[in-house]
């Protein structure tokens, strides 16, 4: 009898990465593998990784190296991903017992590639030179989350910013056509899900291949689909930002009231030695689009502090933008070197210790306006979408349109299914959070 096939699959990093392992483990299962809950279980090892932060691929090489032993026993183990990509085929170097390296560009190879690993080869990869025009589309996705759908429709990343590893890792830009899209979007809501998140490094640097639609369009025809009742986008850059967005969300009540544009510097310095290709001005000019829209639009951004030759001055100037704009959430880092990047011929002359502190000064300042702006919510009614239960607390998780996490109690002692939407008055707020009860 032959052995049955079986796989084990772990992923590190983003939302992408997340909906690259669903759509990975649909295409195993398709190939006929069935999905373990352990690596002891396995007959393949899976780590799907990603290498935005720093050290990254020494935790993926600690976590080979915790269940080499399995080698032994005839499990063969896989890399996939942005570490698979930036490491090459200096992965089975380090882990001679790995047999497949793939970056997320050559997931489309990912059957045949399997065929190759079923028949005994030990050194297969599937590694992309940012030449490759194509997707990776497959009618098989696993939809793992109970409650929202993602649907990746740009890959890679053209950007080059100082900083960042993506553009070595995920291959050029290059965009699904609309029609596929929009029917991925229909298969989505005859499943039942209610709520679709659109993917891309740059979403909004969609380019439609089929040449019928922009991103807004796009964006616009997605919240149309019957059966949606919310959609969300990330994540944006702000060089590719239009106002026809913003008209969009005003327009198509089922997407969301919010929006993600990493600013990552307020010093027009820094974003030039970043290589972000705009200014402070041009950025706060989409940021008046968005607070003019007749829908109050939730803002988030990502911030770096301490690039190379950020002065004192400088980091004032990203405090400055932060008060003025007052987002809702900031994903803020201190600065660390990439690997392959052009900031690293940069000299990192920051000392960690004032990298610390800078981190921390706008943490503290950012709470702050977090405590206001959601302060401004008490009293006030809002839809709420289930995400599940915290029983520790006896309250209900869940999320508003702005994105904004709600913890609520019900009076019908019955907790509502994930995905599943509930009219919340809101009784408290914290700075990262709203508490209400079920209306």
């Amino acid at each position: 009898m032959a052995t049955e096939k079986t796989f084990y699959i772990e992923t590190f990093g983003c939302q992408m990465n997340a909906h690259d392992s669903e759509k990975v483990i649909g295409t195993l299962q398709q190939q006929g593998y069935r999905q373990v809950e352990s690596e002891e279980e396995a007959n393949l090892i899976l780590y799907n990784t990603c290498s935005i932060r720093d050290k990254a691929e020494q935790k993926v090489f600690h976590r080979l190296n915790d269940y080499k032993a399995l080698y032994k026993q005839g499990k063969r183990f896989g890399v996939l991903g942005c570490v698979a990509q930036q490491e090459g085929e200096k992965i089975f170097e380090r882990a001679p017992f790995v047999s497949l390296v793939s970056g997320s560009a050559s997931y489309r190879k990912l059957p045949e590639m399997l065929v190759r690993l079923e028949s005994g080869e030990t050194r297969i990869t599937g590694l992309d030179d940012r030449q490759t025009e194509e997707t990776f589309e497959t009618d098989f996705t696993a939809r793992l989350n109970p409650y929202r759908s993602y649907i990746t429709i740009i890959e890679g990343c053209d950007k080059f910013c100082a900083y960042c590893v993506v553009p070595y890792t995920r291959g050029k830009e290059r965009s699904r056509g609309s029609a596929s899209v929009l029917e991925e979007a229909r298969r989505i809501a005859d499943m039942g899900y209610t709520e679709i998140q659109l993917l891309g490094q740059n979403v909004n640097s969609y380019r439609d291949p089929e040449g019928n639609r922009s991103f807004a369009e796009l964006l616009a025809a997605v919240g149309q689909v019957p059966g949606i009742r919310r959609v969300r986008f990330t994540t944006s850059h702000p060089r590719d930002f239009t106002r026809d967005i913003v008209e969009a969300i005003d327009a198509v009540p089922t997407l969301c009231d919010h929006i993600h544009l990493p600013v990552q510097s307020g010093s027009a310095k820094v974003l030039k030695q970043m290589a972000r290709e705009y200014t402070p001005e041009w950025y706060l000019e989409r940021i008046s689009w968005i607070k003019a829209a007749r829908r109050q639009i939730s803002l988030s951004t990502d911030i770096i502090v301490g690039f190379p030759g950020e002065t004192p001055d400088d980091f004032i100037q990203t405090m400055n933008l932060l008060a003025e704009v007052e987002y809702d959430c900031v994903f803020a880092f201190k600065y660390s070197p990439r690997p392959n990047t052009p900031a690293l011929t940069m000299i990192d002359s920051i000392p960690e210790i004032e990298k610390s502190a800078r981190l921390q000064a706008l943490l503290d300042r950012q709470r702050e306006i977090q405590r206001v702006n959601y302060a401004k919510h008490l009293g006030k009614t809002l839809e709420v979408m289930v995400e599940g239960v915290n029983p520790a607390r006896g309250q209900i998780a869940g999320r508003s349109s702005q994105n904004k996490p709600v913890n609520f109690t019900s009076s019908h002692g019955i907790a509502p299914a994930p995905g599943s939407y509930q009219n919340v008055r809101i009784t408290a707020t914290h700075p990262n959070s709203l508490v209400g009860e079920a209306v």
